[in-house]
Parts: C-alpha cells; sequence; structure tokens
C-alpha cells in the first residue's frame, strides 16, 4: 500500500519520470542489491532525462526549422560542395551561440544552405537552445501585421532573448524602409549576445547595396561582421539529385 501511495504521489506531482523509474525498479529483483542512494539517483536521474528531453522537443517545436529533421551529423560533405566536416562539426560543438557570433552560408540555389542552417539550429536545439526560423522574404509582411496590431514591442523583446535567429533567403528580394529599420533593430537587439545564422544567394560583398540605405546598411553590417563564420557552398543543386527520373510513356 505504501508503494502504491507513493506512485500515485509521484504522479499528481508530475514526476512522471520517477514514476517510470519506480515502476520498473519494483520489478527488478537485482534492485534489492542497491543502496537508498543508488536507487535515489536512478530515481532523479530518469526525472532529468525525462525533463531535458521535453524541453527539447519544445524548443525544436517553437523554432518552426524549415528543415525539422535536419541534423549536423547527416552532413553530405562530398567533394565539390565547399564543405569541411570538421569546420562546421568545430563550429556546431564550439562557444558561438554563448559567444553571440554570426554565421553566413552562401551559394547557389540547391546547394544546401537552408539544410545546413537548420541543422545548426537544430542541434542548438539539442543543446538546450532556443531558436527562431525566419524566412525574409517574408519577414517585411509579418513586420507589418505586427505593427498594425500592436505586437512588434512584444515580439522584439522576445526576439532578442531567443538565443539564435536563423535569417533565410536574405537579399533575395527588395526590401522597404521599415523592414530595413525593423531588421535594424533585430540585429542590434543581437549584436555581441544572440547568435544569428543567416543564408543567403548574394555575396557578402553585396549585401550593403542590397539593404539600400547606406546608413542602415552600415550599421547593420558593422554588427553581423564583428564576430562571423562562413561557409560559401558550391557544386550543382542538391534538388536535382534528388528528383527521379520520369518513366517513358509506353508506345501505343
Amino acid at each position: 500500500m505504501m508503494t502504491h501511495a507513493t506512485l500515485e504521489q509521484l504522479r499528481e506531482l508530475k514526476l512522471h519520470g520517477m514514476h517510470a523509474a519506480l515502476e520498473e525498479q519494483l520489478g527488478q529483483a537485482g534492485m534489492s542489491t542497491l543502496s537508498f542512494e543508488e536507487r535515489l539517483a536512478l530515481l532523479v536521474e530518469r526525472e532529468v532525462h525525462l525533463r531535458h528531453d521535453k524541453r527539447r522537443a519544445r524548443l525544436l517545436k517553437e523554432a518552426r526549422l524549415k528543415y525539422t529533421q535536419a541534423a549536423i551529423e547527416d552532413l553530405d560533405t562530398r567533394a565539390g560542395r565547399g564543405l569541411d566536416r570538421r569546420a562546421v562539426m568545430s563550429l556546431a560543438l564550439g562557444e558561438w551561440i554563448s559567444a553571440g557570433h554570426a554565421v553566413f552560408i552562401t551559394g547557389p540555389t540547391g546547394a544546401g544552405k537552408s539544410w545546413l542552417a537548420c541543422a545548426l539550429a537544430q542541434y542548438a536545439c539539442r543543446r538546450g537552445h532556443s531558436a527562431c526560423y525566419q524566412r525574409v522574404p517574408r519577414l517585411g509582411e509579418e513586420l507589418r501585421i505586427r505593427h498594425g496590431n500592436g505586437t512588434f514591442g512584444k515580439w522584439l523583446t522576445q526576439l532578442a532573448k531567443t538565443d539564435v535567429l536563423l535569417l533565410d533567403d536574405w537579399g533575395m528580394s527588395a526590401i522597404d524602409s521599415q523592414t530595413r529599420a525593423d531588421l535594424l533593430e533585430i540585429i542590434d537587439d543581437r549584436a555581441g549576445s544572440r547568435a544569428t545564422i543567416i543564408t543567403s544567394q548574394l555575396p557578402i560583398e553585396h549585401w550593403h547595396a542590397w539593404i539600400g540605405d547606406a546608413t542602415i546598411a552600415d550599421a547593420i553590417l558593422d554588427r553581423l561582421m564583428q564576430q562571423h563564420h562562413r561557409f560559401t557552398l558550391t557544386g550543382d543543386s542538391l534538388r536535382q539529385a534528388t528528383k527521379q527520373p520520369k518513366k517513358e510513356a509506353k508506345p501505343d
């Protein structure tokens, strides 16, 4: 009866990891050889792991990555792609997030820029960091909506606290003056304290002209360039490789 009451109390306290671990211990004869401290340590460890797993799942869901299954372990570093596995892994395992570094991933369409960026952000979530995916061509519309309904300030504050911001397809389409000013606010809040990943078909030396306003462009790029890492992808489009060849039509 005492054990049943303990299990019920663990459930009521939402200590689901400890609840499951205790049930398992009760069914394992070898557990009787362990000390109280050892059994308690196993119960607490299970609870900690469960909570970490739930937190990682929540972080990944909230990040809304374009490629949710992208993982650095699956990185394609075949010849001709311009990718060095050691460089990517060194970055992923390093302190670039806590140091607030920027990561620039450039290259032609279909080269795998967004996938690599999502893989870095996904690994950041697995390490307990928060992330947010934003596609730049759609960012202007979202910003206009938030300005209109009065949620921009709150969203900007929330974004400033996000550990990794992924700005995908940077420089793909023109931006208006309001989006340009908002982009400066977003980047300024993160400079030197929060990490930012940018993917772009546009070479970095053309970013200043794309931003348009020279003063704002100087301010944005000055903040981004303080501490940054670059990856330039090359080679043919990976999308072509995934397309299935069409079957020839049978003659009538």
